[in-house]
This record gives structure tokens, sequence and C-alpha cells, in this order.
């Protein structure tokens, strides 16, 4: 009884080990939709620290006097920020959901969390507050002070870590051979 009990224990021991190898393998997911989640939903908050991101804010409290339907309730920028910061805790935690499988799926992984966790603290503090700002239809040297200031402080950090996902990214779609337009 000893002795089948140590073949079975041998032979299934392999076994067993290979199948859960496999079983976390498979837990992953394709390429694309890693892919997708971790580096693709990130265009969403590629003009982070711009200008231009702070016109598109203002632009949400623009009234056209010959367009009634331009009427606006006073709240559409912070709607927006307060959206904006809805959809990135909903990247956020798809990409803390991802398997990392692999070393560069891991850094993948690290590096978008990272990006998130900088950029939506902003957003709900200096970006909360500029909105407030447009609804309010305060001074326009107020609304730039504001918008200069994230700028100086977060752009340049941002950039750096931006740049340094989007690299990794290119060099995970290539390994993959993922079809991606990097303009």
């Amino acid at each position: 009884m000893q002795n089948i009990r140590q073949t079975l224990t041998r032979f299934s021991a392999p076994i067993l080990i290979a199948a859960f190898a496999i079983s976390v393998q498979s837990c992953a997911e394709p390429a694309d939709k890693f892919f997708a989640t971790a580096i693709l939903n990130t265009n969403t908050i590629s003009d982070f620290g711009t200008p231009i991101l702070a016109k598109h804010i203002n632009d949400e409290t623009v009234e056209f006097p010959d367009i009634p339907s331009s009427k606006k309730n006073g709240d559409e920028a912070g709607k927006l920020i307060s959206n904006n910061i809805l959809y990135m805790e909903k990247s956020l935690n798809d990409i803390k959901a991802l398997n990392a499988t692999s070393d560069d799926r891991k850094a993948i992984k690290e590096k978008s969390i990272a990006l998130y966790e900088f950029v939506i603290p902003v957003y709900k503090n200096e970006y909360t507050n500029y909105a407030k700002l447009c609804d309010s239809k305060a001074d326009q040297a107020q609304k730039d002070a504001l918008a200069n200031s994230i700028e100086q402080k977060y752009a340049a950090k941002f950039e750096k870590m931006y740049i340094d996902l989007m690299e990794t990214g290119k060099a995970f779609a290539d390994e993959n051979k993922l079809n991606v337009d990097w303009k």
C-alpha cells in the first residue's frame, strides 16, 4: 500500500503542477484585451496637464445668445470632471483586475496603475476646482492661473510616465503582433 501511494504521488504531482501552470496561464487575458485595458484606455487622459484640457473643461460652460439650446445649468464643467473621474476609477479597477502573467505584462500593469493613481487625485482636487471656476463664470485670469499651476506642477511628470508606458506598450504590441497605429 505504501508503494502504491508513493508511485501515485510521484506521477500525479508533476501532472498536477502542469495542470495548475496551464490553468494559470489560460486565465490571462488575450494580448489584445490586456493591451486595450492597460494601454488604450489611457488615451482618455492623454491631454492631462495641458491647455487643451483646460479649454475643453471651460468650453462646457460656453453659451451662445442666439442658440437657446446652448443655455447652461451652471454645473456642466463639474459634471464633465465627475464623469471623467468615474471613468478613470473604473479603468483603474479594470487594470488592477488584469492578470499579469509575464514580466512585460507586470511592468505595463504597474505603470498604468501608477499613471491613473497620479492623475485621479489631481482631477478630484485641482481640476474640480477649475471646473467650479468655469461653472461660476469666474474671471479668466483666475482660471488661467489655476490651469497654469496644474500644468507647472504635474505636466512634466505625467508626460514622462505616459511616454514610458507607451514605449513599454509598443514593445508589447510588437511582441504580440498587435496591429496598432501609433500616430
